[in-house]
């Protein structure tokens, strides 16, 4: 198969399922075996929620959406327990609830030089994993500088707001795909998977490209 098989994932930097589902695409991609070439997409879960937002996940959940405190700390146990399956810690304890437009400006910023999953991997850790804050350009900054990008610069691209229209083209084209929740992918422009599935869905779904893909040669 001469091209890699093109998969679009929209998806945000506080979205627990986005990152189990990533470690199941990845699993899945792996067991396909063939080339594949994948872009992230900027999905805002939650648009109006301050940078500096006072309180916990559990806060937001009970406060912004009207989930019983009881319930949301179920919501959080059990999304843990399935993100440790994958061979993530999730650390809710020190998790900062914030907006999240700037992380993905960060995110197409990195994309411009060529290091988009690399950046998307990092900032995924330091929501759920590291405790870190992903709302605030400073801290940003600091994250970008640590995986070897000029801070300076990281600086004057999201004060300058120089990716905004990229995140908000990113936001609209889901809506017209019809995208209400993340993660979404678009694998080869045309099949679209929903959720964290399994590793084998994925690998089924690639594994049936590359056959439509040789049937036509």
């Amino acid at each position: 198969m001469s091209e890699p098989i093109k998969v679009d994932i929209w998806s945000d930097v506080q979205c627990p399922w986005c990152y189990i589902g990533k470690r199941k695409f990845e699993a899945g991609a792996e067991a396909f075996g063939g080339e594949v070439e994948i872009e992230y997409h900027s999905f805002e879960l939650a648009p109006d929620t301050p940078v500096d937002f006072e309180g916990t996940p559990i806060d937001y959940l009970s406060q912004h959406k009207g989930v019983p405190v009881d319930q949301a700390e179920q919501m959080l146990a059990r999304v843990s327990g399935i993100a440790q399956a994958v061979g993530l810690d999730y650390d809710y304890d020190h998790v900062h609830q914030t907006n999240t437009v700037k992380a993905h400006e960060l995110i197409h910023y990195a994309k411009s030089k060529g290091r988009q999953l690399e950046m998307k991997e990092r900032l995924l850790k330091a929501y759920f994993i590291n405790g870190e804050h992903v709302g605030r350009i400073g801290d940003l900054a600091d994250i970008a500088a640590e995986i070897g990008f000029d801070r300076a610069d990281v600086v004057r691209a999201l004060e300058s707001n120089e990716f905004l229209a990229e995140v908000k083209a990113d936001v609209a084209l889901a809506g017209e795909y019809g995208i209400q929740g993340v993660p979404f992918f678009v694998i080869d422009g045309k099949y679209g998977v929903s959720g964290a599935q399994e590793a084998e869905t994925f690998a089924n779904v690639l594994t049936q490209v590359r056959g439509e893909r040789e049937a036509i040669q």
